[in-house]
C-alpha cells in the first residue's frame, strides 16, 4: 500500500496548526512545533497510513475468509467512530467509505456463516445417517475381519463428524450401536464354534515345530529350504491355535527356520566372498590373455594360453551373473590363437603348397606357349594359350588366398 501524500489532503499554517480537508470542510487535527512544517505534515500523514493499514488488514481477512467476521465488524465500527475526530492527514472520506464496505462485507460473511452452519449440520446428520445405513447392511455379514475393521473405521469417522445437537446425535448413535451389536453377537457365536477347532490346530502346529526343529541343523541347503516352504504352507493351512499360545508356537516355528537360514546365509556369504575373489583373479588372467599376440610368436602364444587356461581352472567359480562375461572374453582369446594356428597350418601344409606351386607352373607353361605361338605368327594359338594362362592364374590366386 502506497503511503499517503499529506500535501494533497492537508496543510500546516504559520502558527503550526495542522489541518485536514474532507468533504465536510477543513478541520484542525493538531499542532506542530518540533521542526519544519513539512515534517509536521508528514507526521500526521504517517498517522493516517497507520489507520489505513488497520483497514487493509480487515479487508484482507474478509477477502480471504479467515478470522471471525463478527470481530471484524466490531473493529470496523470502532474505526469508523474514530474517523470524525482522527488526528491524521489523508483521505479520511475514502477511509470512511472503505470501512462501510468492510462492515457490509462482514454482515454478508456473518449471514453466510449462519447459513453455512445450518448446511454443515444438515450435512453432518446426513453423513451419520449414511453410516447408520451402512452399519445396518453389515450387521448380518459373515466377513468377520473386514466387517469388524469397517465398523471400527465407522466409529473413527463418526467421531470426526460434529455440529449435531445432542438429542439427534444420541438417537443416531443408538441406531448405529444396535446394528454393531447384532454383528458382534453373530461373530461371537462363530468364534465360539471356532475355539473348538483350535485345540486340534495347536497339536498340529506342535508337530510342525518338531519337524522344523529336526531340519534346522541340515546342510542340504536346497532340499531343506524347499522342505521349510512346504512346512510353511502346512502351517498356514492349519488355522490358528488358541490365542494364548499362538504367538509362542509361531516363535518356536520361526526360530527353527531362522537357525537354518542363518547358517545357510553365512555359508552363502562366505561362498560369495570366495567367488568375488575368484572373479578378481580371472580379471587379472583376462588382462594377461588380452596381451597374447599369436601373429608375433605363435608358439609363445600357445604356451601363454595353456598357462592361463590352467590357472583359470584352478581359480574356481565366479558369481553366476558373471560366468558368461568371463567365458566369452576367454573364448575370444582362444579363438584368436586357434585362427592363427589354422592359418599357420595352411601356410606350412606340404600338399597345399605343392598345389600352389603346380598352379604357378601351369600359368608359366601357358604363358611360354603363348609367347612361342606369337613369335611363330600363330595368333590364334597364342590367344588360346593366354586364355588358359588366365584361367590357371585365377585358380592360383584362389589357392594362395586359401593359404593366407
Amino acid at each position: 500500500m502506497e503511503p499517503v501524500d499529506p500535501t494533497q489532503w492537508g496543510r500546516i499554517d504559520e502558527a503550526g496548526t495542522v489541518y485536514v480537508r474532507t468533504g465536510a470542510g477543513e478541520r484542525a487535527v493538531g499542532t506542530w512545533a518540533a521542526g519544519e512544517p513539512a515534517e509536521g505534515l508528514a507526521h500526521f500523514g504517517h498517522r493516517f497510513d497507520d489507520f489505513s493499514t488497520q483497514i487493509a488488514v480487515l479487508e484482507a481477512r474478509l477477502a480471504s475468509g479467515t478470522g471471525d467476521p463478527k470481530a471484524a465488524k466490531q473493529q470496523a465500527l470502532a474505526l469508523r467512530d474514530q474517523v470524525a475526530e482522527l488526528a491524521a492527514v489523508g483521505d479520511l472520506d475514502g477511509a470512511a467509505a472503505r470501512l462501510e464496505v468492510v462492515i457490509g462485507a462482514a454482515d454478508q460473511a456473518i449471514a453466510g456463516a449462519s447459513q453455512a452452519r445450518a448446511q454443515a449440520r444438515a450435512n453432518a446428520v446426513a453423513a451419520k445417517e449414511a453410516l447408520c445405513a451402512e452399519a445396518e447392511q453389515l450387521a448380518e455379514s459373515t466377513s468377520w475381519k473386514s466387517t469388524g475393521d469397517r465398523l471400527k473405521a465407522i466409529v473413527d469417522e463418526w467421531r470426526q463428524i460434529h455440529g449435531i445437537d445432542r438429542k439427534t446425535d444420541d438417537a443416531l448413535w443408538k441406531r448405529f450401536a444396535k446394528a454393531r451389536d447384532t454383528f458382534t453377537r453373530h461373530r461371537g457365536s462363530h468364534f465360539a464354534e471356532l475355539d473348538k477347532q483350535r485345540g486340534a490346530a495347536k497339536q498340529a502346529k506342535e508337530e510342525l515345530i518338531t519337524r522344523a526343529e529336526a531340519l534346522s541343523d541340515s546342510s542340504d541347503w536346497g532340499e531343506t529350504a524347499g522342505a521349510y516352504r512346504e512346512l510353511m504352507t502346512e502351517w498356514k493351512a492349519t488355522g490358528r491355535a488358541p490365542r494364548e499360545v499362538e504367538d509362542s508356537l509361531w516363535e518356536r516355528f520361526r526360530g527353527a527356520q531362522e537357525k537354518f537360514f542363518s547358517r545357510r546365509n553365512q555359508v552363502f556369504a562366505e561362498r560369495d566372498a570366495e567367488f568375488e575373489a575368484n572373479a578378481k583373479t580371472k580379471e587379472s588372467l583376462l588382462a594377461e590373455a588380452e596381451k597374447i599376440d599369436p601373429a608375433r610368436d605363435l608358439d609363445a602364444a600357445r604356451a601363454a594360453l595353456r598357462s592361463i587356461q590352467e590357472r583359470w581352472e584352478a581359480a574356481g567359480k565366479v558369481p553366476r551373473e558373471r560366468i558368461r562375461e568371463f567365458d566369452s572374453k576367454l573364448r575370444a582369446v582362444e579363438d584368436r590363437v586357434r585362427k592363427a594356428e589354422d592359418a599357420h597350418w595352411r601356410r606350412t601344409d606340404p600338399e597345399t603348397q605343392a598345389r600352389v606351386d603346380q598352379f604357378r607352373q601351369r600359368v608359366e607353361q601357358f604363358r611360354t606357349q603363348a609367347e612361342k605361338a606369337r613369335a611363330a605368327g600363330n595368333e590364334r594359338k597364342a590367344n588360346e594359350a593366354d586364355a588358359q594362362a588366365a584361367q590357371w592364374e585365377e585358380w592360383l590366386r584362389a589357392a594362395e588366398n586359401a593359404v593366407e
